[in-house]
């Protein structure tokens, strides 16, 4: 995982979270939504069957840990999770907390209107909220 680098536009949408052990949890820059991105430490990987049997495990595995952090932190109606990579190739799972009376529902919140970025100091706070739930995982 030495040669691993986050995509320039995951940089810029997203702050860090944390590091599992396969994946960087970043939170997207859209307080509309609580946001979580997953990006494997895996340079290559594009999809997630270019991962190892033991990988593909772990990410499922990671990706209940954060969904079930959502769950703890935020209400919601429905988890959304996918792995689209359409604009950005590098492998990466959204799991986003949904409820039925946030702007985009029903529909998805990829491509839905404009973001609308965290003041500095909530940032920080869903920052440390999350570390925390994460941590105690």
């Amino acid at each position: 995982m030495t040669d691993f680098a986050l995509h320039p536009r995951l940089a810029a949408d997203t702050f860090a979270v944390a590091e599992l052990s396969l994946s960087r949890v970043l939170l997207m820059n859209d307080n509309r939504f609580p946001w979580l991105v997953l990006v494997p430490r895996l340079p290559e990987a594009r999809e997630i069957i270019d991962l190892a049997p033991a990988n593909r495990l772990l990410l499922a595995e990671e990706i209940d840990l954060a969904a079930a952090a959502l769950r703890e932190l935020y209400p919601l109606d429905k988890l959304n999770i996918g792995a689209i990579g359409n604009i950005v190739e590098q492998l990466h799972v959204h799991i986003v907390a949904r409820q039925k009376i946030d702007p985009a529902w029903p529909g998805v919140v990829w491509g839905f209107g404009t973001a609308i970025p965290y003041a500095t100091a909530d940032a920080q706070t869903r920052v440390a909220r999350l570390q925390a739930v994460l941590s105690r995982q």
